[in-house]
């Protein structure tokens, strides 16, 4: 006798099922505690839409697709259940069942509840998990664009396709678990039979199984037909482009035809075969065996044979027409199909006085390199050990003093890992230390004589005084800001816990004037942001969200109008109230109407375009700078982007408004419809004067471009003059050169313009093939221009002009005393610059020494042709390269002993060349004796005596002087070093 199923005791069940309600109350309880606070947080910033849409389209999702799920599959047990035949047959296989039966039988229904719940959760779980699937497919939009192949709408592809694909798939899933639950709910009540004599399936046993299968069979039919389309979508191996080739439209395309129909065939002859004619499951077998056969045949064999003997041995013949719908398809969805340009002769290979001349591109380019001076910034413009400008600054434009140039600017934020231990009390990171203060900037084309950037606002202290005393700083602010206060940046991680009813301020804001027992400056925060947190039940609700008891114990830090400021990363903020949309790794700070605003670029992408190449998102925006003051994109796959939304964050208030920057984006409309119409339409012009063209989307086309620039299929195919992106020549570790942000005129441009831009380099050669540039045309329009070099000619690329600048002889002697036990050199960008007929490239050398634990500019190096040149700015490199070039020496290469007669015929001349000498002298002598405030004097006078024999050279040509044409030849014996 077989020993019967243990039985559970009142005891253990009461105890389980207490464990289980425990289970499920803190699970809802969290999801009702996470609920309640997000939704507090988009009230606070005016997006409840949003959270309504989000939590709407989820729960209805989940209780859709769960409940389906439970019902289909709890309702085919139980019918099952229902068919099992009245009387068993005797047999020791259902002898052996009888005790399950017997331990099932009297839960039947909670068995079937159970294993329906289950499934309904997790089928709920997984659709809630494609809503924003769902929301596109909604709400979807019209490209007006027809697919290449079968005239579709591009929109099917990118809003119904993947939801398609999703209900496809949980067909498959539900079907096939029924199967196998009926399945098995058959055997166990002698409906369905292993052994014995007779029919071993009884007849409703039979009619279920086959409507299941032949249902399944149905599913993978409407499949072939999904198929076809996805056909689009796919990859082709010969000629590395994606969408359907040759063999998918000439072969598999048929076959997927062929195999639907079939597989419509064989459903009917399940159900035929099974219950009608021969009323057993051979024939039905023998059907999905030749369906089987047939996929492998004509949807495996086939095609490979197709690819092997038709396409291969001609692809340039047979791919041609299906490259050139990659090509077309692939420049429409990243946006690069009106790119404009052309080919650049850069015949003028010899800095000439047309390069020294340049009035639209040279008196613009910009040295300071937002990545490396964000020590600099912090260092002089910090005043507190918790201030940091982060890893990397940003370059915007302004108009000073009725011009506009390229500005560095930062803001002043407050880190809280910085706080030294005695700060670093709960009650200081939360409510004392909860803001920065100050944006401060300065002109990215010029720095002060001791290589410090010259600053036009943010200061802290008395900027009178320090324009006085020479503390680059240029007086008053030149940027207007009524509100300096920095509440929301991407340093800000902590929750602040901001304002009062009564009594003293207790934020801390700045520090106060005077000498070092002046007190501190406090402050109270007064602006829209933050969620009210006065009462008790606030607190205890944010206490369980945050998992922080100190909401109830730090009772002294909260009252009636006491605000909670949270999720101050403004990056993390737009993407919380835009999901769907991509943020650029690149926010930056700009002063609009007197407030400090954070503009970040947001983008639309998609997967599903049809003969686009897809790219993967974090491998196209990566480069040097990635993760050092840009944030890392997603590893995604996409084939469709567009800037479609310029979003801002108030770094007081941080209040969220979101620009529909691309009106004619389909994708951006359905998100809009999707959301209830939150993008504004209206973009005030002072804050499109500081719209940039956004570095993730410039570097995404680059990627693309240096494949998809041939527009000629069969040169496609050959991809002999494929271009890609330089390795940063400033940085080891063979990362990406990123793309730079200049002022510049560039050809076909007629004035100049801030821009973005960056080399390309020859395919598996270092010699540059083209410059891309992007800005904003007069109406705010997008732009993307390539400057093409001829190809029958080689130009040096990035790698190859900073090898030469750095070991031609003169330069890299000067630059060995600079790189020494007592300093070390930071390279800063290196610019490509068509100027004048030819190239110039820039690149700025800093120098940190020991006692000075900040870069400051010290050298620009430049080329231009064959010629390099260097000095202690552009002017003095490009006139140093241009002597170079005519066979004078340039100042500092030798000549006449100190305080020798040059000979120039000029004593207004000579005098200038002897202030050059002693200048170098001066600067030489203090550099070895590390005295960095002689060095400082030295490079002043320096840059005096440079003026100085400028204005007497022009003298000297209004008076036919001799000594016009004279190039100094001072005779410092000791060459400096331009750079420490």
């Amino acid at each position: 006798m077989r020993t019967p199923l243990p039985m559970v005791g009142r005891r253990a069940r009461r105890i389980l099922a207490v464990i289980v309600a425990l289970i499920v109350l803190l699970a809802a309880g969290s999801w009702v505690v996470s609920t309640w606070t997000d939704w507090l947080w988009f009230r606070e910033v005016s997006y409840t839409s949003v959270f309504a849409t989000n939590l709407r389209t989820r729960l209805a999702l989940f209780a859709v697709f769960g409940a389906g799920a439970a019902v289909w599959l709890g309702g085919n047990i139980l019918l099952a259940y229902r068919l099992r035949p009245r009387v068993r047959p005797r047999s020791p296989e259902q002898q052996n069942l009888d005790r399950y039966r017997a331990a099932v039988t009297p839960r039947i229904r909670l068995i079937v509840a159970a294993v329906a719940i289950v499934t309904g959760l997790i089928t709920g779980l997984s659709a809630r998990g494609v809503s924003a699937q769902w929301l596109l497919f909604s709400n979807a939009q019209r490209f007006g664009v027809g697919d290449p192949q079968f005239g579709t709408d591009i929109g099917f592809y990118v809003f119904k396709y993947p939801f398609y694909r999703y209900l496809i798939g949980v067909g498959f899933t539900l079907v096939f678990l029924a199967l196998v639950a009926v399945l098995l709910t058959h055997w166990l009540y002698g409906g369905v039979r292993l052994s014995g004599r007779g029919d071993r399936i009884t007849h409703a046993a039979r009619l279920h199984l086959s409507i299941l299968v032949a249902l399944f069979v149905v599913l993978k039919a409407v499949a072939y037909f999904l198929d076809q389309r996805g056909l689009l979508l796919g990859h082709t191996s010969t000629t590395g482009t994606d969408g359907a080739g040759y063999t998918a439209i000439n072969a598999l395309l048929p076959a997927k035809q062929i195999l639907a129909w079939i597989a419509l065939v064989v459903a009917v002859a399940v159900l035929v075969f099974s219950n009608a004619v021969a009323r057993n499951l051979i024939w039905p077998g023998v059907s999905l065996a030749l369906l089987a056969i047939a996929a492998v045949t004509v949807g495996g064999i086939y095609p490979g044979m197709v690819s092997t003997f038709t396409v291969k041995p001609n692809i340039p013949a047979k791919e041609g027409k299906y490259i050139q719908r990659s090509i077309t398809a692939t420049r429409a969805a990243y946006g690069i199909q009106d790119i404009g340009g052309g080919v650049y002769p850069a015949s003028n290979t010899t800095p000439d006085a047309k390069l020294a001349a340049d009035s639209n591109t040279v008196p613009n380019v910009r040295l300071l390199d937002p990545a490396k001076v964000p020590a600099t910034f912090t260092q002089l413009q910090q005043v507190r050990g918790f201030y940091d400008f982060g890893d990397k600054l940003n370059v915007d434009r302004y108009t000073v003093g009725g011009r506009t140039q390229d500005y560095v600017v930062g803001v002043r934020q407050l880190d809280s890992s910085r706080l030294s231990g005695a700060q670093r009390t709960w009650q200081n990171r939360h409510a004392v230390f909860t803001h920065g203060y100050g944006f401060v900037a300065a002109p990215a084309d010029t720095t002060c004589a001791d290589g410090q950037p010259s600053f036009v606002s943010g200061s802290l202290g008395d900027t009178k005084r320090a324009a006085k005393q020479g503390d680059c700083y240029s007086g008053p602010s030149k940027l207007h800001v009524e509100q300096p206060r920095i509440y929301y940046s991407d340093k800000l991680t902590d929750f602040a816990i901001v304002g009062k009813d009564g009594g003293a301020d207790r934020e801390y804001d700045r520090p106060g004037g005077g000498g070092a027992n002046a007190p501190e400056l406090q402050n109270t925060y007064h602006g829209s942001g933050g969620v009210p947190v006065g009462s008790y039940g606030r607190r205890l609700l944010y206490a369980l969200d945050f998992h922080d008891s100190n909401f109830l114990l730090a009772s002294d830090y909260f009252n009636a109008d006491s605000k909670l400021l949270y999720v101050r990363d403004p990056r993390a903020r737009v993407e919380k109230v835009a999901p769907f949309l991509t943020v650029d790794g690149d926010p930056y700070p700009a002063v609009v109407n007197g407030r400090v605003q954070w503009i970040l670029d947001c983008y639309t992408t998609s997967s599903t375009y049809p003969y686009s190449q897809r790219t993967d998102l974090q491998s196209a925006t990566s480069d040097s700078q990635t993760g050092s003051g840009t944030a890392e994109q997603d590893r995604r796959s996409i084939n469709y982007i567009r800037n479609s939304v310029k979003a801002t964050v108030d770094a007081y208030t941080g209040k969220v408004t979101l620009y529909q920057f691309d009106r004619t984006d389909p994708v951006l409309k359905a998100w809009n419809a999707a959301y209830g119409g939150i993008l504004k339409t209206d973009i005030p012009k002072d804050l499109a004067a500081h719209f940039r063209y956004p570095e993730d989307l410039f570097k995404v086309q680059r990627d693309t471009l240096n494949r998809y620039h041939i527009t000629d299929p069969q040169a496609f195919n050959k991809q002999d003059n494929l271009w890609e992106t330089p390795k940063d020549p400033t940085r080891s570790g063979g990362h990406k050169q990123p793309p730079y942000y200049v002022v510049a005129q560039f050809p076909e441009q007629q004035q100049p313009t801030f821009q973005l831009t960056a080399a390309l380099t020859s395919h598996n050669r270092n010699n540059l093939a083209a410059i891309l540039s992007a800005y904003y045309d007069a109406s705010g329009r997008p732009k993307l221009a390539v400057t093409e070099l001829p190809g029958n000619s080689n130009f040096l690329g990035p790698n190859q002009v900073q090898s030469k600048m750095q070991n031609q002889e003169g330069i890299q002697n000067n630059l060995a005393l600079g790189d020494s036990k007592t300093s070390s050199l930071d390279y800063g960008n290196l610019l490509t610059l068509p100027v004048a007929d030819g190239l110039l490239y820039v690149e700025p050398v800093y120098i940190k020494g020991k006692n000075v634990p900040y870069p400051l500019l010290k050298t620009v190096l430049v080329g231009y042709g064959s010629q390099v040149g260097y000095g202690p700015d552009l002017k003095s490199a490009i006139a140093n390269m241009t002597a170079s070039s005519t066979g004078t020496a340039p100042p500092g290469d030798g000549g006449s002993d100190a305080g020798g007669d040059t000979g120039t015929g000029s004593p207004d001349l000579d005098a200038a060349v002897r202030a050059i000498d002693k200048a170098l002298a001066d600067l030489s002598a203090a550099r070895k004796a590390d005295d960095y405030t002689a060095e400082g004097k030295a490079l002043a006078e320096l840059k005096k005596a440079t003026k100085q024999y400028e204005d007497a050279k022009k003298a000297a040509k209004a008076t036919g002087s001799p000594g016009a044409s004279a190039t100094p030849s001072p005779g410092a014996k000791a060459t400096p070093s331009p750079g420490r």
